[in-house]
């Protein structure tokens, strides 16, 4: 979303997985950026950007490799500074002059601590608060020679070079990623770079609500747009927001696929038609949905099956509205990095999501997504500018195709009858013990097992389920949720005793990565 009203912070990216996080940590110093992939910030790109400051992101490549990803050339004449981060350090350095040498026993992944050479510069401003400071590594190469200009302000184990800078030219290059949470101090960082870049910190979600509005109207002209609701926060922000810049040009379609929480169908008209007056379908397709997943086990399949029912679903509705010519839908940006490169760059896809990816050319609609660049968080900041109630805002993510990838195996109305009964519990006693609000997002899944048990005198051979509650800030990374064994027993007994069908409840730890928060 450019806008030239604001001070212009480019990042340039080289195909890392956390280059939005640079991104978010930018905004919260209120400051305006934008990410595009290194193959299309051309000379003449540059010109036409102007940014105030630059920004190289990490990326899995190599500097030897045939075609390594690099900026112009030009980007280190424009008299602007310049923050190089990982690859972005070493392909500066290459550029330069400096060396750069393949790993050789000198990789470092995961937690490491860089002492500090001489941190009398402004970026280091307030940075090493201890003899050293806890970083994130993940590289293989590693510079061997810095290029002619720059000193060493930082050093690691096995980052001789882990802070350089050219002070005269206000080129800083860093071997770590100041940006994710491992790096606990990272944001000072980018806050000192912003700084002495000169930036004010005049962009605000405030700021983001009314640019947002003004290229949908750009965007849509008189056009009718249907938006795809859930009933979740990102597609309800989306829907308020777009009401908000074109009114009754609006239509919301809730397509209720049979794969919802229990209660969430009523609730969410409800909702939508008591409390924000917007003409609201309610497409009740569970048969038709339920019917093409029978027999389905596959994860990636059943999320394109999904995928391809929603598009027809809302095919059909767009014609019954009458000349729409715009699918609204409350994509977000993890969504989309774990689905296709973010702005065609070249990050590596990790799974498909029901709501990235285009639209067949058959539906004659394009896409209206004015979130597709935020994270979970600032949706609800945005949310909350918008004045949806914080009840509203704080509920937990649920994910487009709702129960189906919580239900690993096949999808029988039996099993997801059992899952809502035995989630609608588990969520209960979250409440009850007051924990809603200190997790990220807390769910069942039924596994596809039958296990023996015993109730009374009578064997049992029912489903085993599993409980999944973690803490995250952006979804991009998280951790399990340390419920107390006591809240652990208390629910299995719960479950087990209130939902026939499930005879074992089991407690998922594992963090993410390696997993992914849903289960499929």
């Amino acid at each position: 979303m450019s806008d030239t009203s604001h001070d212009r912070l480019l990042i340039i990216d080289f195909g890392s997985q956390v280059t939005q996080l640079i991104a978010r940590r930018l905004r919260e110093l209120n400051v305006y950026c934008e990410i595009h992939p290194y193959q299309n910030v051309t000379d003449a790109f540059l010109a036409e950007f102007a940014p105030k400051a630059v920004i190289f992101s990490g990326g899995p490549a190599s500097v030897f490799d045939e075609g390594a990803p690099q900026p112009p050339a030009s980007v280190f004449d424009m008299g602007v500074p310049i923050l190089g981060i990982c690859y972005g350090q070493q392909v500066m350095m290459h550029m330069l002059g400096g060396k750069v040498e393949q790993g050789h026993g000198t990789a470092e992944f995961g937690r490491a601590y860089v002492t500090p050479s001489d941190d009398r510069i402004d970026l280091l401003n307030g940075w090493f608060l201890e003899a050293k400071e806890q970083v994130w590594m993940s590289h293989g190469d590693h510079v061997s020679q810095i290029a002619p200009g720059f000193e060493v302000y930082g050093t690691s184990p096995n980052a001789p070079f882990a802070i350089t800078a050219d002070v005269a030219r206000n080129f800083f290059a860093v071997q770590f990623h100041p940006e994710v949470h491992h790096t606990p101090n990272g944001k000072t960082l980018y806050e000192n770079f912003v700084k002495l870049a000169g930036f004010t910190g005049d962009w605000t979600m405030g700021a983001y609500r009314e640019e947002a509005i003004r290229k949908i109207r750009e965007q849509v002209g008189d056009a009718k747009v249907i938006c795809g609701l859930s009933g979740g926060v990102d597609s309800s922000v989306a829907a308020v927001l777009i009401h908000e810049a074109i009114g009754d040009q609006l239509t919301c379609v809730f397509v209720d696929h049979g794969l919802l929480r229990q209660n969430e169908a009523d609730e969410v008209v409800t909702m939508f038609r008591d409390h924000y007056n917007m003409p609201l379908i309610h497409a009740d397709e569970s048969d038709l949905f339920l019917g093409e997943l029978e027999g389905q086990s596959d994860p990636e399949t059943k999320r394109k099956i999904i995928g391809k029912l929603f598009i027809d679903v809302f095919q059909k509705h767009a014609n019954e509205v009458g000349g729409a010519k715009f699918l609204a839908q409350g994509t977000l940006y993890p969504d989309v990095i774990e689905s296709v490169s973010f702005s065609g760059g070249p990050s590596v896809t990790i799974k498909s999501h029901h709501n990235v990816g285009g639209l067949p050319e058959k539906m004659g609609l394009k896409l209206v997504e004015p979130l597709r660049e935020l994270f979970k968080d600032e949706v609800r900041a945005l949310g909350r500018e918008l004045g949806l109630p914080d009840s509203f805002i704080g509920r937990h993510p649920f994910p487009g195709p709702g129960l189906a990838i919580r239900c690993p195996g096949d999808i029988t109305r039996e099993k997801l009858d059992i899952l809502r009964k035995a989630d609608a519990v588990y969520i209960d006693q979250i409440r009850k013990h007051g924990l809603y609000d200190d997790i990220w997002q807390a769910f069942v899944a039924i596994l596809p097992v039958r296990t023996v048990g015993v109730m009374g005198d009578f064997r049992t051979y029912d489903y085993a389920c599993a409980l999944r509650a973690v803490t995250s800030v952006d979804g991009m990374t998280a951790d399990y949720y340390p419920f107390s064994h006591e809240f652990l027993g208390e629910t299995a007994t719960r479950i087990i005793n209130e939902v026939k069908g499930i005879n074992r409840v089991t407690y998922d730890i594992t963090s993410k990565p390696p997993g992914t928060i849903e289960w499929e």
